[in-house]
């Protein structure tokens, strides 16, 4: 018997706090799935991080044996020079010395991935006024560009995802959550087509050193807004109308963002997605406490109603009430008190 009205109370606690366990279990997972990512990266990259070291140790003793006139100090100064530059967008190879990284078209391209979050990180800013206006700049147009992406793809949802729904919906009575998800998918194969595919197709065929793959790879960390800045476009020596190229991959990453946005708010408002969600939140008050309270207000409400005649009544049975005469009114034939 105690053991009967144990596991009941048990199981009415688990079902009261059912979204707080919805909620444990979605941190466990969150957290299992950080490790799970560190360890897969660990294991693929770590061989060939200490193939490079290998290599790299090999060059650098290889050419101070070449070299018996320069001592290794020296060349670890040089290094360090040559690596600190580097890490702000100056190389000091001849064939890299005629790309400005801070000319119009390479600015645009800059000031785009500070407010779309991007930050490839391959150009950043080199005197303190510019770190200064870097931080006011992005203080101010990330909000503004929340604000401009949010209108825009409001605007787009309507026509692109609302109405054709509704539509379709209406005119042939195909139901509203079948048609919403197989727009949601057809929205989805359009956009990684147009937005990924081709674009990976046409990187490749621009940029020398990339291959399908890599190109694929930086059109998703781009429109992403992961913006590692490993494969940056048009920083090749030989890049031919590089600032016209510059402008346009800033548009291009400008409508892949929207692009992503609008699918993304396309699969939200999927009723299934929705009800999904919710299993995750905090529970709000139920409909069912809301009759209660409204049942108290009524009661209340209605024994405030019940006390008000007996109070007349009883003012009325009062020993010392003054009791109004009665009057006969002579036109109408009414009695009045």
């Amino acid at each position: 018997m105690l053991q009967s009205l144990t596991s009941n109370s048990c199981v009415r606690l688990i079902q009261s706090n059912r979204s707080s366990w919805y909620f444990f279990f979605l941190v466990l997972g969150y957290v299992l799935y950080l490790i799970f990512g560190a360890l897969v990266f660990s294991a693929v990259e770590l061989p060939y991080e200490d193939l490079l070291r290998d290599e790299l140790r090999k060059v650098k003793n290889q050419f101070l044996q070449e070299n018996e006139c320069l001592s290794e100090e020296r060349l670890e100064e040089f290094l360090v020079k040559a690596l600190e530059a580097s890490n702000y967008g100056v190389s000091v190879l001849n064939n890299a010395t005629f790309n400005w990284n801070w000319d119009f078209t390479s600015a645009l391209f800059f000031a785009s991935t500070v407010l779309s979050t991007t930050g490839y990180g391959h150009t950043v800013p080199l005197s303190d006024g510019g770190k200064a206006f870097c931080i006011i700049y992005s203080v101010i147009g990330i909000p503004f560009t929340l604000l401009f992406l949010t209108a825009v793809v409001q605007r787009i949802m309507v026509y692109s995802s609302r109405r054709p729904v509704m539509y379709i919906h209406t005119r042939w009575g195909f139901s509203k959550q079948v048609v919403a998800l197989v727009h949601a998918l057809g929205l989805g194969f359009i956009t990684v087509s147009c937005f990924f595919f081709i674009p990976a197709a046409v990187f490749s065929a621009l940029e020398e050193d990339w291959n399908f793959l890599e190109s694929f790879y930086f059109c998703f960390i781009s429109l992403s807004t992961i913006g590692l800045g490993d494969y940056v476009p048009g920083e090749g020596y030989n890049q031919k109308f590089r600032e016209l190229y510059k402008i346009g991959i800033t548009f291009y990453l400008l409508l892949g963002l929207i692009a992503m946005l609008v699918v993304l708010e396309t699969f939200c408002e999927l009723e299934e997605l929705k009800q999904f969600r919710k299993i995750f939140y905090i529970k709000k008050v139920k409909e069912e406490d809301h009759l209660n309270i409204l049942e108290h207000d009524q009661l209340s409400f209605s024994s405030v109603s019940d006390r008000t005649p007996s109070m007349k009544e009883d003012k009325l049975n009062e020993p010392f009430v003054e009791v109004p005469p009665l009057s006969y009114n002579a036109t109408d034939g009414s009695i009045n008190r």
